[in-house]
């Protein structure tokens, strides 16, 4: 494969990634019309979110392991005709059942994430994999805001099934470009799939995001929610179990232990729960009526244009941070990235009252979020071994999008807890949520802190780096793309 052809390659891994990202958000802003237009209820409209959450979370880290298995390329390929037909399938969905069904199909996309930071990994040449990595998590968190300041005028100017009918034609196009350009990746893992390893993964994450999900219709104490939690607890006690009696588990444990790995993960963990309510409550704040005390009263096009900021910012800092990471670390990009978070959340529970106040803190954040995404992906496949890569980035996904669920779970217990006469949350709820994620933050960042830095010399004078030797790694201090 001439080494010119990485930039068709990277542009084909960055669209079917970023399409992934903005499906996960374009539809939110879009529920009520749905609701609407399929006659369903608000409490079924919602598993539109959450069956895509729930799918994603599963497939993420099991076909990242298939890749690093049977080929990487291969299950690239598989992954986006699976995107397309469920984007397909939605868009023609005739019933709500149907629409809940195809985000479940749609789901599948989540491996587009560990696929592609391992081919990267693996074609790139070494000077390269850092910044390719650091320009591609600035895609994937730019795909997330995309959705929510696009969804809007696609409804208003054509219609909710508009918001598939697009990405159906831009999948259709990747998966043709990448089954002639992209190139297969020779590193395998040895062994097969660890099934039951699968099976028990499956079951507690849907044991313990199911509940999250739901607990606001279900109610915190009921005992559909805590005999989930319950069989959660469980099922991943069990899962722990077999994946380390197993000769080839699905998710090797002793990489999961990994300094560099775990503290990295735990950051994930926090500064998930931060950004993912941010982009929940964010625009249910500006949307609120201003008779209700605070809001703009927003429409859905306006609520995205004031996230604008953030997707301009995120996507520019995750570009920035393939530059400064060489220099800086990525362990100092990261600590930087989710005290911005803490800073624009605390701002946020401060001072709310003008549409500059949102926006400039849209932006804060975006500049967090952009920082924070590429560098936890440069710290996670600079500390795995090549044939690790898939499994070790579809767990880390999956950890920030657990904090996530339980960041928008605790944060939805602090706005909706008391309820105005009409119906509205009290402005107090959105400021002592507000000020929960910039705690969540700020423990992001204090995580941070206790990633593993050795200094090694050479590179840029002895740059101090971010690393930790995994098992079963070749002899060498630094993994490719482990710069920071």
């Amino acid at each position: 494969m001439p080494r010119k052809s990485t930039r068709l390659t990277f542009a084909v891994l960055a669209t079917g990634a970023g399409v992934f990202a903005m499906l996960q958000s374009l539809i939110a802003p879009a529920l009520p019309t749905v609701q609407h237009a399929l006659h369903t209820s608000q409490s079924t409209a919602t598993w539109v979110m959450t069956a895509y959450l729930l799918s994603a979370s599963i497939f993420t880290p099991i076909l990242g392991r298939v890749g690093d298995l049977i080929g990487k390329k291969r299950t690239l390929v598989v992954v986006l005709v699976t995107v397309a037909v469920g984007c397909l399938l939605a868009a023609l969905a005739p019933s709500i059942g149907v629409l809940i069904l195809a985000r479940v199909v749609q789901g599948v996309g989540g491996a587009l994430l560990p696929l592609s930071f391992g081919i990267i990994r693996d074609e790139f040449a070494a000077s390269e994999v850092s910044g390719s990595i650091s320009n591609l998590s600035a895609v994937i968190a730019a795909g997330g805001g995309v959705g929510m300041v696009a969804a809007g005028p696609i409804v208003t100017a054509l219609d909710f099934r508009w918001l598939f009918w697009i990405p159906v034609a831009v999948v259709v196009a990747v998966t043709l470009i990448a089954v002639r350009y992209v190139p297969e990746s020779p590193n395998r893992a040895q062994g097969q799939v660890n099934w039951l390893g699968a099976a028990l993964l499956s079951a507690w994450l849907v044991a313990l995001l199911l509940p999250l999900s739901q607990a606001s219709v279900w109610g915190w104490g009921s005992a559909r929610v805590l005999g989930l939690f319950a069989v959660a607890v469980v099922l991943f006690a069990l899962w722990l179990y077999a994946e380390a009696r197993s000769r080839t588990p699905l998710i090797d444990l002793r990489v999961m232990r990994l300094p560099a790995v775990w503290t990295t993960n735990t950051a994930a963990f926090l500064f998930g729960a931060g950004m993912y309510a941010i982009w929940s409550f964010l625009p249910g704040f500006v949307q609120t009526p201003s008779s209700a005390g605070y809001g703009f009263g927003a429409s859905v096009t306006a609520a995205g244009l004031l996230m604008l900021p953030m997707l301009v910012a995120m996507f520019l800092s995750g570009v920035l941070t393939g530059r400064l990471e060489p220099v800086l670390g990525a362990k100092t990009l990261l600590t930087a990235g989710a005290a911005l978070g803490a800073l624009a959340c605390g701002f946020l529970a401060l001072w709310h009252a003008e549409q500059w106040q949102i926006a400039l803190v849209a932006g804060l954040f975006g500049l967090g979020i952009g920082l924070a995404f590429s560098s936890m992906a440069n710290l996670i496949v600079g500390s795995v071994p090549a044939d690790q890569t898939g499994a070790a980035t579809g767990m880390n996904a999956n950890i920030r999008t657990i904090g996530g669920s339980i960041g928008a779970a605790v944060t939805s217990v602090l706005v909706t807890g008391r309820l105005q006469p009409s119906g509205l949350p009290y402005a107090s709820g959105y400021t002592h949520g507000f000020a929960l994620l910039a705690v969540l933050c700020l423990a992001a960042a204090l995580a941070a802190l206790l990633v593993p830095v050795r200094r090694t010399g050479g590179g840029h004078n002895g740059t101090a780096r971010a690393t930790s030797e995994a098992p079963g790694a070749r002899q060498q201090a630094v993994a490719p793309g482990a710069r920071g």
